[in-house]
């Protein structure tokens, strides 16, 4: 099944988090200057494409079901004229024949209906989210890390804060991992607590950092709680210009009807010392079209395609997995990564990634040989080796932290 779009493109700035700007929310656009009230109801006009149905969800969101032709990506000239590419050529072969992942991908929207075939879900975009950025240009964007795991330098002053694995020296073509699911405090809302995979390759030093990521987040000024919520991101110059979170800019694709990006979720999180919840994420590049898609669960949701990026468009050259903190203070934050425990407490209170995969050149599924670690600040946020395989694990990190302690001023 094919189909073809036409449309005008979408571009958006960083997103630098700032409180200030959410207590300015609630006023609307009082205080704002007449051209920036403009540009907020042009950027929302832009966002919300034209609904089929739209559903009410009880958490507060709207769910706009819109054509699958009239999504976001088309705004993007790159993807003027572009073929849906419905289903992916090829799954990637897992040498563990391991079972399908049960589905329970469930999210809050869905007790109140279902999306129309031919049509997708995507979250409205109000006003109010749109002023919570620190500016109209801002929202959707992630500040650059400013390193990354080849980097020695670990006193960048980035307000980023990280612990993570990582494979490099290699040609990779995707990876799969299962996450451990948290709901994760933060200090303010301005700050962000996330856990993800990136798939990468390029670098900073030339701005050529091509980026696909999937995770879930706890990130209030983007969507106005403290809930647990899948994502999305990417870009290809380094989150200079070009990328966003979710469907917020033109880019992905997505064919799926069920699974929205940016909602709440109906699966329960993992509890201290208690039941363990996690989600499974595939990132991988069909070996006959090219194109990145991505899987949740059973859920196969849509792709990136390989022209949108330079290095991208080949392969990776950069596998990671962790959690991620950022905090506008320029001091030390309490928001916590992952259970908010350090990785030496073990399961069920350190938070873990499990089943750690690469797709390899033959697009088969492969444990890596060795993985690199990295920690910002270790006292603060930390991630170790799980150690021997326990059951069907395969490989295994735990990482995450509390922040603020006595060890970690």
């Amino acid at each position: 099944m094919a189909m073809t779009t036409r449309g005008c493109l979408v571009t958006l700035g960083v997103v630098v988090l700032a409180l200030l700007f959410f207590e300015r929310a609630a006023a609307g656009t009082a205080g704002r200057s007449a051209q920036e009230r403009r540009q907020v109801r042009s950027l929302i006009r832009r966002l919300n494409k034209p609904p089929v149905a739209t559903i009410q969800s009880p958490d507060g969101d709207i769910i706009d079901c819109v054509n699958i032709t009239k999504q976001p990506a088309f705004d993007n000239p790159i993807l003027w004229n572009h073929t849906i590419q419905m289903w992916p050529s090829y799954h990637p072969r897992d040498m563990y024949h391991r079972p399908n992942v049960t589905p329970h991908f469930s999210q809050t929207w869905h007790q109140k209906g279902m999306c129309p075939e031919n049509t997708i879900p995507i979250r409205r975009t109000q006003e109010e989210d749109v002023l919570r950025a620190t500016s109209v240009r801002s929202y959707g964007k992630k500040m650059p890390r400013f390193f990354s795991i080849q980097d020695t330098d670990q006193s960048a002053p980035s307000g980023h804060q990280w612990a993570e694995a990582s494979v490099q020296g290699d040609v990779y073509y995707g990876t799969e991992a299962t996450f451990n699911l948290w709901q994760p405090k933060v200090e303010t809302a301005s700050d962000f607590s996330l856990t993800q995979l990136w798939v990468v390759s390029g670098s900073y030093e030339t701005n050529d950092l091509n980026t696909i990521e999937a995770g879930w987040q706890v990130f209030p000024q983007m969507y106005g709680d403290n809930s647990p919520r899948f994502f999305i991101y990417w870009t290809r110059d380094a989150y200079q210009n070009t990328g966003c979170y979710n469907l917020m800019c033109s880019g992905f694709v997505q064919t799926n009807n069920e699974i929205a990006f940016g909602v709440t979720q109906l699966s329960p999180v993992s509890t201290y010392d208690g039941p363990q919840h996690d989600i499974n994420i595939l990132v991988w590049k069909d070996p006959q079209g090219g194109n990145w898609w991505l899987k949740v669960d059973n859920n196969v949701l849509g792709y990136w395609p390989s022209s949108l990026f330079t290095n991208l468009a080949n392969s990776a050259s950069i596998i990671e997995w962790g959690g991620e903190v950022f905090s506008p203070d320029a001091g030390q934050t309490s928001t916590q990564m992952g259970s908010g425990h350090l990785p030496e407490e073990g399961f069920g209170k350190a938070s873990y990634i499990k089943n750690i995969q690469v797709v390899d050149g033959s697009n088969t599924l492969q444990s890596p040989s060795s993985l690199g670690f990295l920690a910002s600040r270790p006292n603060c946020y930390n991630v170790q080796n799980g150690g021997a395989s326990s059951g069907n694990w395969g490989t295994y990190i735990y990482y995450g932290g509390p922040g603020k302690n006595p060890n970690c001023q």
